[in-house]
């Protein structure tokens, strides 16, 4: 074993769950030999999963563009020239056609996004509406939708919602250089307020932003040092969109994504590791080493279509070429899980809110 890596935990034991983990312990695991930090990885996944399955969501934007925030990276940010138009909220039953679409491709959780900074009170029956239906098909639900209010949050919970998505984008140190208009706290109360309400909670982040490796470590110890692990950990990696100042940043080694997406799994052993913006460009060697470092959970056809859709038939294939299976809706519990957003899934990682 590297004596570059005085890792405390030995490969056995490091499954236990911890919100203690020190930044030396993050970069420590970064420097491990890459397959040794995959051997980790696998050992923990192997505790807690079947690694056989993948969890399955799709995403909808249910209200797209016209977001007044300045996230660098999401071009649904109405001061940034793009090409994407602000649209309405979409109408219950245009969503309810969508998920029935999603569910008939083989999806089992349907997440809804809508770019906000916060929803307005007069907007949360609507997403309620839309969030009981399709719970009615048999789908787990998640959304998206900005900053929450406690009682919002209780009227979430109270339509049935199963997941709520709020990400911390990037490291505390590094997050000012690429969000001005809310603060780091600001992300932790909703994450609080969605707690409280009983929900569970989908929290992760954005790698590729320019960040250095410390700050990536950065971004692993603030989400495995919350009060409770994310159930599900969305790694976004960056999608450049002309027109955002993002847009030109040097491309992360897709090693050390792979490496990012093990940490995550070390560090947070009961989580869904969720592969996520970035995946359509990913090739099929990169994604199985992301599915061999302990991702278990993908957006699955995220463009909506059903016959003939070339991502879900790639994905098909990929998953008959690596012996893997979607993983099963878990029956009937209070707040099963899940994940968000949509067609923006290449257009608004985190806002908060996607993926």
């Amino acid at each position: 074993m590297s004596a570059q890596a005085p890792i405390t935990a030995s490969p056995a034991s490091t499954g236990a769950i911890r919100h203690d983990w020190q930044q030396s312990e993050l970069l420590a695991l970064f420097e491990l030999p890459f397959t040794e930090l995959l051997h980790r990885a696998a050992s923990v996944h192997r505790q807690h999963f079947d690694p056989a399955e993948v969890q399955v969501s799709t995403l909808l934007s249910v209200k797209t563009g016209g977001c007044p925030e300045d996230c660098a990276y999401c071009p649904q940010a109405q001061r940034y020239h793009t090409g994407v138009d602000a649209q309405k909220l979409m109408s219950t039953e245009a969503v309810l056609e969508k998920a029935r679409q999603a569910k008939a491709a083989g999806a089992s959780r349907f997440c809804m996004g809508a770019a906000w900074r916060s929803p307005k009170d007069r907007d949360i029956p609507k997403v309620a509406a839309m969030i009981r239906e399709v719970k009615a098909l048999g789908l787990e639900t998640c959304a998206t939708l900005g900053m929450l209010s406690a009682p919002q949050a209780d009227a979430l919970k109270s339509a049935g919602l199963d997941y709520y998505n709020h990400n911390l984008d990037t490291a505390p140190d590094f997050y000012g250089q690429i969000i001005h208009t809310r603060e780091y706290q600001d992300r932790l109360d909703t994450l609080e307020h969605v707690r409280d309400a009983g929900m569970k909670t989908c929290c992760g982040g954005i790698v590729g932003l320019g960040e250095s490796r410390a700050q990536r470590a950065g971004l692993l110890l603030a989400l495995a040092n919350l009060p409770a692990h994310p159930d599900s950990v969305p790694i976004n990696r960056l999608v450049q969109v002309e027109g955002t100042p993002l847009h030109g940043t040097a491309e992360l080694d897709p090693f050390e994504f792979v490496r990012t997406i093990a940490i995550a799994r070390i560090t947070m052993p009961h989580s869904m590791v969720r592969l996520s913006a970035g995946r359509e460009s990913m090739s099929d060697e990169l994604q199985a080493l992301c599915f061999a470092a302990g991702a278990n959970s993908i957006f699955y056809g995220e463009k909506l279509l059903t016959t003939g859709n070339p991502d879900v038939e790639r994905d098909q294939a990929l998953f008959a070429r690596l012996g893997l299976r979607p993983m099963p809706v878990e029956p009937a519990m209070p707040a099963p899980g899940g994940t968000v957003h949509a067609d923006i899934v290449e257009h608004n990682h985190a806002c908060g809110r996607a993926a």
